[in-house]
């Protein structure tokens, strides 16, 4: 779901421009354009799986995943998500819409 929504705002945005702004996020008086809120929606996607402080949050507390030389480079694609912490739950060999992440990273180039 969250890659059709970042898809539709790009293509929105591309139709209507910059002109078109939204409030984002809801409440906090701030504007910005569909293209810029599908990039942040991207980013906060895609940092669930990229390394940060040496973890990443998709492993959780797992140790083997996150520290061992030989698994902490190994991504895999979770069912679904925490919605707190980004830990990946559910059978962690959903390699179809969960694997688009990769399509989201290049992307933003990260």
């Amino acid at each position: 779901m969250n890659f059709l929504l970042i898809e539709s705002l790009q293509r929105v945005n591309f139709y209507y421009g910059d002109g078109f702004k939204v409030e984002y996020p809801t409440n906090s008086g701030h504007q910005i354009t569909l293209g810029e809120s599908a990039a942040d929606i991207s980013r906060r996607l895609s940092h669930i799986f990229l390394r940060r402080d040496g973890v990443r949050a998709v492993y959780g507390d797992e140790p083997l995943f996150q520290t061992d030389p030989l698994w902490r480079d190994l991504i895999l694609f979770y069912e679904y998500f925490h919605g707190e912490t980004g830990e990946g739950l559910g059978a962690s060999h959903q390699t179809g819409w969960t694997a688009l992440v990769a399509k989201l990273l290049q992307q933003s180039g990260e």
